[in-house]
């Protein structure tokens, strides 16, 4: 193959041409500026397709929300929400005891590759859990919530705390912060109960779409965009 001219003390064997697109960000920064090849983020590229993920413009916090879970119980569920924490560079705490242990495959499984871009943090019990965290705001969701969880203004730095599938969280802790329990809305006809990462999903963006939305509960959806533009 015919070799590239050297840019700026780098050199390449081969053309451009000859490389797949997807292979274009892992050219040396100095020849991707040279010929202009695009530069792709870690996990843009699918594997399987010649679409390419969109990272969407989003104001992310710069104090990162925090998901607490006491006492969870079923692997697939936190590994889900290890996954959700991932993506939203949420803070993840684990209550003990669990009824796993962090090495089950079928929790890494849940949460593929993305282990390692969790900010994971555990505690032998909820005392030393409140020990460690005594200041923060906390709001705790529970089917027993007499307040939905969107219409909490929430802040940048709130602990949002799930209890056990099976039992959901002590009486004790809900009967102490009354004013901080939070329910989501379900027929009660139909089921008991939504799914633990469900439920963590959906507190979590609803939180991150009130900071891209002015911090209001009560702002439109439709005026998202006008209000980020201002």
């Amino acid at each position: 193959m015919s070799r590239l001219p050297e840019v700026s003390g780098c050199s390449i064997w081969g053309g451009l041409s000859s490389l797949p697109s997807f292979l274009h960000h892992k050219l040396p920064a100095c020849l991707a500026t040279r010929y202009s090849a695009p530069l792709m983020k870690k996990n843009e590229q699918m594997r399987h397709s010649e679409r390419k993920r969109v990272e969407l413009d989003f104001q992310w916090p710069e104090v990162p929300f925090n998901i607490v879970l006491v006492e969870p119980s079923i692997p697939p569920n936190t590994g889900n929400i290890s996954r959700l924490c991932a993506a939203t560079g949420t803070k993840l705490h684990l209550v003990e005891p669990l009824g796993f242990d962090l090495s089950e495959k079928r929790l890494r499984r849940a949460g593929l590759d993305y282990w390692e871009s969790v900010n994971l943090t555990t505690y032998p019990d909820l005392d030393a859990f409140f020990v460690q965290n005594p200041e923060s705001r906390k709001f705790f969701f529970s089917t027993a919530g007499k307040q939905s969880f969107h219409e909490v203004d929430y802040r940048p730095g709130d602990y949002l705390i799930f209890g056990n599938e099976a039992v959901g969280l002590p009486d004790e802790l809900l009967a102490a912060h009354p004013e901080n329990v939070c329910n989501i809305p379900i027929k009660l006809d139909c089921v008991r109960s939504l799914n633990l990462s469900n439920c963590a999903a959906i507190v979590l963006y609803e939180a991150l779409r009130q900071l891209n939305c002015g911090n209001s509960a009560k702002c439109p959806i439709g005026e998202e965009y006008e209000i980020r533009s201002t």
